[in-house]
């Protein structure tokens, strides 16, 4: 029999695989690999409680997806995170489609209309809120200037990135900075 191989939405990073791999090991499931948006484990799938196993994901904010649409557009969002942190440590990275294309072994035009039809928004808009949501992230470690954070994500100008910033967030990056409490999203809530 084939071992169980779960989708599970709400990964977006690396505490996420501990907390994920956590839950598996605390339901008595012999995890093989943990990874973002997927996990292995070690017996057939038959031999899984998914009722009990998607209330203990639900209570640390994960859910298992069940539909292969979803757990494409899922994948399609693990991919654009990493790609992102692809794309802020090459020179020239490949292209978004190109990326997701090699990823996921599809045409970026199936994965497109998947990800719209699923997530309600573009995959490039998609992309467009998470490099905002790394700008904050930059910004609050005061360690760069914007110029620099612009030249890091690839932005053609520092005004580009201006522009775009305020076009998400309603407001400036001088008026995010200044604020007492700058709000930040998190990566898994992003649609």
């Amino acid at each position: 029999m084939k071992n169980a191989h779960l989708h599970i939405k709400n990964m977006v990073c690396p505490r996420c695989i501990s907390t994920v791999t956590r839950v598996l090991t605390d339901a008595g499931l012999p995890v093989q690999e943990v990874t973002l948006g997927e996990a292995r484990i070690a017996v057939p799938e038959t031999e899984v409680n998914f009722t009990h196993l998607n209330s203990a994901l639900q209570q640390e904010g994960f859910e298992l997806i069940y539909d292969r649409e979803k757990q494409l557009a899922e994948q399609i969002k693990t991919q654009l995170i990493n790609y992102l942190n692809h794309f802020q440590t090459h020179y020239e990275p490949v292209t978004t489609s190109a990326y997701l294309t090699d990823k996921l072994n599809l045409p970026y035009q199936q994965l497109s209309k998947i990800f719209s039809r699923q997530e309600h928004t573009t995959i490039e808009k998609y992309f467009i809120r998470l490099k905002i949501e790394k700008v904050k992230e930059l910004l609050s470690y005061n360690q760069l200037t914007l110029s620099e954070i612009a030249y890091q994500l690839k932005y053609s100008s520092l005004q580009h990135l201006s522009t775009q910033f305020k076009k998400v967030t309603g407001v400036s990056v001088s008026e995010y900075k200044n604020a007492a409490n700058s709000p930040r999203n998190s990566l898994d809530a992003l649609i």
